[in-house]
C-alpha cells in the first residue's frame, strides 16, 4: 500500500470505530478521537518542499524571469560532469545547447503534457548520454528533471497507442464495477512487470479497501483487506490530488539534496516533481511490507481523489518515463470509465425509487386518507429508502410497519430527532452513539433516516435499519501504529505487521446512500405540495359551505316561517269543520278531518324545530358567565310538571359551577338531552344523572371542561350512533316513545358547536347512554 506518513508525530490514543459503506462493503469509520486526530495531524516532514531527490534522475531549478539556474541537485557533477556551485547564477544556456534551449522554451508557451518528455543528450567523457527532460512550472520557478534513458527516439503516437490500444479495448468492454477494476489492475501489471498491482478506494471517511488486485502467486493477497484513515494523512492525500504519478525505484536509495537555496528564498515548492525525496516514514512502511520499489498512481474521480492504484515490488525495478506516461493515461481512462460505471448503477438504483416514487404519490393523490396511502402496501414505503421498519407520525398518532422501536420509543426519539433535524432532515447509521437510548434497540434500529413534513401539524416520517454485525479483515492490528515515545506521549509510526487481524464490528448498520436522501426529501416536496393544495381545497370548500350554509338557514327560517299561515288555516279550517258540521258529516268524513288535524299539529312541529334550528345558524350569539346549575334547576323543574305521571330520579354528583355561554341556548341543550334521557328508556326506575368530568385535552385543543348527561335507558347500537344527530332522523316508529319530530340531537349539536364545542356519546345498547359535551374553553 502507499503509506505516506511523515515522521513520528505526538498525538492522542488512536480510537477506531467501524462502518458499513453503501455498496455493502465493511469500511472503518474515524471516531470522534480519531477525527480530532486528523484534524490536529501535522505533518512533520516537509513531503511538498523536502529539498532533496531520489538519486536516478537530476533535477535543475530555473528563474522563470532570466532563465538563470537558481537551484540544482548535488549529483549534477557525477551524472552532467558540472560542479554545481560552477551553475548556480548563471544562464540555462551553459547547460543546454542552443537547440535544446529552444526546445525548452518552447515549452513555455505551450501544454507540458503534451510535449514532455523532451528528448536531451549530453556529451560525457566522449560518449552521448541520453536524457527524458521532465518540465513543469510552479509559481516561482521552471523546474527540469533528467531521467537517463537508453534511446533518443521520442515515443510517437502510433506506438503509445500500440502500448494501450488493447488495454483500452478490454476495459470498455468489461462488465461491472468489481470486474473493470479487477482488470485494471491486471493490465497495468502487465503494462509494468510489478510483482503486485491493487485498486485501492477510499471511503467518505478516508479509511481505505484493496477493491481489485493482481499479484504474483508467491505473494499473500490483500485483497478485501482494511486500512485505517491514518495510514495515508491529509497532507498525502492533498498531495496526491496534486500528483499526476508517483514513482519511487529503490526505497533504500540516499537522498541527494539541492544545492541553491538560502534562508532568503523560500523552499522550492516540489509538489509535482517526479523526482522528489519520499518521507522516510513511508519508506520504513514499504520495508515493512516487504516492499522494495514502489508506483502510485492517483485516481481522480468528480475532482475528487476516489482512489489509488499501488504498484509493489519485490526488488529494486525502474520503469521508464514512456511506461509510465502509458499507466497514467491508462489511470485517467478509468476514472472517466469508473465515473460512467459507477454513475450507472446509481442512476439505475435512483430510476427504480423514482418510479415507486410515483406510484406512491399517485395513490396520495387519489386517496383521502394520507396514512393509509403511505403505508398499504408497506413495502412500498420502506423500499423508497431501502429500510426494514417505519413509522408514519401525522399528529398525534403513530403507524408502524415493518420492523420498528415501540410507539413510546418512537415518541422520545421522535422529540430528540426534532432538535436535530437540519432542514427537515436526519440520518445516521450508528443512532445508539448519538441517542444513547437507542442502545435498547439497536439490534432492529442502528440506523434512522428521519424526515419531518410538518413541524406545525406533527407530520413526520422515521425508516429505521438493523443492525449489520460483520467481521472486518484488517492489514495488521490498525492501532499497531500507536507507540509511547521518550516522553511517555502517544506518536504515530509505521506499522511492523501487516498479519490479517480481524475485529468483530457492532452497533451500525447499512449507511443511507445518496440516492435514498435525495428520495425521502423529494417525498417530503410531494407531500408537502400535495397537502398545501389540499388545503387550499379545503379552505375554498369550507368558504362555499359556510355560504352555502348561510343561504340554507335562510331559506329554511323563511321557509318555515312563511309555511306557518296556510298551516294554521289548514288546522283552523279543518276544526271548524268539525265543530259545525258535525251532525252532517258521516263518521267515515269524521275521522279524515280528525287525521288532517292531527297531520297538521304534526307539521306544525317540524316547522318549528325547523325554525328553531335555522335561527341557530342565524342569530349572533351572545356569552356571558352564566350558572349552569341554576338553568339546571329549572330545567328539571319544569320536566318535574310535565312528567308528572312518570317515576324518575334525578342525580346530580358535584354541582356544575359558572360557564361563559348563551344561557337561552344552554338551557335548551339540557332540556334535550334530559328529555331524551327519559323519553327512551323503558326501565320501572328511572334515572337521568347529570355531572362534570375533570379538564382534558380534546384533540389537541387547550384543556376543556366536559359535562355528561347519564342515562339507564334503551341504549343505541353502535351502527345508528352517527344516525342520530342527523335532522328529523329516528330511530323508532313515529308513536313509539312519545313521539317527537327528531330534531332534538340535531339542535343540541348545533348548540354546542355555536360554542366551539364537541357533543359525542358513550352507549350500551339494553343498558343506556352518556352525552358528552364541552362548551369551548
Amino acid at each position: 500500500m502507499p503509506f505516506i506518513l511523515g515522521d513520528a508525530a505526538p498525538i492522542a490514543e488512536l480510537g477506531i470505530a467501524a462502518q458499513i459503506h453503501g455498496d455493502g462493503n465493511m469500511v472503518i469509520a474515524k471516531s470522534v478521537r480519531q477525527q480530532a486526530i486528523l484534524a490536529t495531524y501535522r505533518e512533520t516532514f516537509p513531503i511538498r518542499t523536502p529539498g532533496a531527490i531520489q538519486p536516478h534522475g537530476v533535477l535543475v531549478a530555473i528563474d522563470p524571469a532570466t532563465l538563470t539556474i537558481t537551484q540544482v541537485s548535488q549529483n549534477i557533477q557525477l551524472v552532467l560532469g558540472y560542479a554545481p556551485f560552477a551553475l548556480l547564477g548563471k544562464p540555462l544556456k551553459i547547460l543546454l545547447s542552443k537547440t535544446q534551449l529552444l526546445q525548452l522554451t518552447a515549452c513555455l508557451d505551450t501544454d507540458f503534457e503534451h510535449v514532455n518528455p523532451l528528448k536531451l543528450q549530453f556529451q560525457l567523457q566522449g560518449k552521448m548520454q541520453y536524457f527524458d527532460g521532465i518540465v513543469h512550472q510552479t509559481d516561482a520557478a521552471i523546474i527540469l528533471e533528467l531521467e537517463p534513458t537508453a534511446s533518443a527516439a521520442t515515443v510517437e503516437f502510433i506506438s503509445f497507442h500500440r502500448l494501450v490500444k488493447g488495454s483500452l479495448n478490454r476495459m470498455q468492454q468489461v462488465a461491472g464495477l468489481q470486474n473493470f477494476l479487477t482488470l485494471v489492475s491486471a493490465e497495468i501489471r502487465k503494462l509494468t512487470g510489478f510483482d503486485r498491482v491493487m485498486v485501492y478506494r477510499f471511503d467518505h471517511d478516508h479509511a481505505g479497501i484493496v477493491e481489485a488486485e493482481s499479484k504474483t502467486d508467491a505473494l499473500s493477497p490483500y485483497l478485501g483487506l482494511h486500512f485505517p484513515a491514518i495510514d495515508i494523512p491529509p497532507a498525502a492525500r492533498e498531495l496526491f490530488q496534486d500528483s499526476p504519478l508517483r514513482l519511487i525505484p529503490n526505497i533504500d536509495y540516499a537522498p541527494v539534496p539541492l544545492i541553491g537555496h538560502d534562508d532568503e528564498q523560500p523552499p522550492l515548492d516540489m509538489s509535482r516533481s517526479l523526482l522528489r525525496q519520499a518521507s522516510p516514514c513511508h519508506l520504513e512502511y514499504l520495508r515493512n511490507m516487504g516492499v522494495a520499489s514502489t508506483m502510485i498512481i492517483p485516481l481522480i474521480k468528480d475532482q475528487q481523489l476516489w482512489g489509488l492504484i499501488a504498484c509493489h515490488h519485490q526488488t529494486p525495478k525502474m520503469v521508464s518515463y514512456e511506461i509510465r506516461s502509458a499507466c497514467e493515461f491508462l489511470g485517467q481512462v478509468m476514472c472517466l470509465e469508473l465515473s460512467s460505471k459507477v454513475n450507472q448503477t446509481q442512476l439505475n438504483y435512483q430510476v427504480k425509487l423514482q418510479q415507486l416514487q410515483a406510484t406512491l404519490i399517485e395513490t396520495i393523490v387519489q386517496s383521502d386518507d394520507l396514512t393509509s396511502a403511505l403505508v398499504k402496501p408497506d413495502d412500498r414505503l420502506l423500499s423508497l429508502v431501502g429500510a426494514q421498519g417505519a413509522a408514519v407520525c401525522l399528529d398525534q398518532e403513530v403507524t408502524l410497519l415493518g420492523t420498528t422501536p415501540n410507539p413510546a420509543e418512537i415518541r422520545e426519539l421522535l422529540l430528540w430527532l426534532t432538535v436535530q433535524a437540519e432542514s427537515n432532515l436526519f440520518y445516521t447509521d450508528t443512532l445508539a452513539e448519538q441517542y444513547a437510548p437507542a442502545a435498547a434497540y439497536q439490534s432492529i434500529a442502528s440506523g434512522v433516516l428521519f424526515l419531518q413534513i410538518s413541524q406545525v401539524r406533527h407530520y413526520a416520517i422515521l425508516w429505521f435499519r438493523p443492525e449489520v454485525i460483520q467481521t472486518v479483515q484488517w492489514a495488521g492490528e490498525p492501532q499497531a501504529a500507536m507507540v509511547t515515545d521518550a516522553t511517555g506521549a502517544m506518536a504515530l509510526s509505521p506499522r511492523k505487521s501487516f498479519e490479517i487481524w480481524q475485529e468483530t464490528v457492532h452497533h451500525a448498520s447499512l449507511p443511507w446512500k445518496t440516492e435514498e436522501i435525495a428520495s425521502a426529501l423529494e417525498l417530503r416536496s410531494s407531500l408537502v405540495g400535495i397537502v398545501l393544495n389540499r388545503a387550499d381545497e379545503l379552505a375554498e370548500l369550507n368558504t362555499e359551505l359556510t355560504r352555502s350554509n348561510q343561504e340554507l338557514d335562510s331559506f329554511a327560517y323563511a321557509a318555515s316561517h312563511d309555511l306557518q299561515e296556510p298551516l294554521r288555516g289548514i288546522h283552523n279550517y279543518a276544526t271548524f269543520v268539525l265543530q259545525d258540521y258535525e251532525d252532517a258529516i258521516d263518521d267515515a268524513g269524521i275521522e279524515r278531518l280528525q287525521t288532517i288535524v292531527r297531520l297538521t299539529q304534526r307539521m306544525d312541529s317540524l316547522i318549528n324545530a325547523l325554525l328553531r334550528f335555522s335561527r341557530l345558524g342565524q342569530a349572533a350569539l351572545e356569552c356571558k358567565p352564566v350558572d349552569l346549575d341554576r338553568i339546571l334547576d329549572r330545567v328539571i323543574r319544569l320536566m318535574q310538571v310535565n312528567r308528572c305521571d312518570m317515576n324518575f330520579e334525578v342525580r346530580r354528583p358535584a354541582a356544575l359551577a359558572t360557564a361563559q355561554c348563551a344561557p337561552v341556548l344552554v338551557e335548551e341543550l339540557f332540556s334535550n338531552l334530559i328529555s331524551n334521557a327519559l323519553k327512551y328508556n323503558d326501565q320501572a326506575t328511572k334515572w337521568v344523572e347529570i355531572g362534570i368530568q375533570p379538564p382534558c385535552v380534546i384533540e389537541e385543543q387547550p384543556a376543556a371542561t366536559i359535562y355528561y348527561v347519564r342515562d339507564n335507558g334503551i341504549g343505541i347500537r353502535e351502527r345508528h350512533q352517527n344516525k342520530i344527530f342527523q335532522l328529523f332522523k329516528r330511530l323508532h316508529g313515529q308513536k313509539k316513545y312519545g313521539g317527537g319530530t327528531g330534531a332534538g340531537l340535531t339542535i343540541a349539536k348545533k348548540i354546542v358547536e355555536r360554542h366551539g364545542g364537541k357533543l359525542w356519546l358513550e352507549s350500551t345498547y339494553g343498558q343506556g347512554s352518556t352525552f358528552y359535551f364541552t362548551l369551548g374553553q
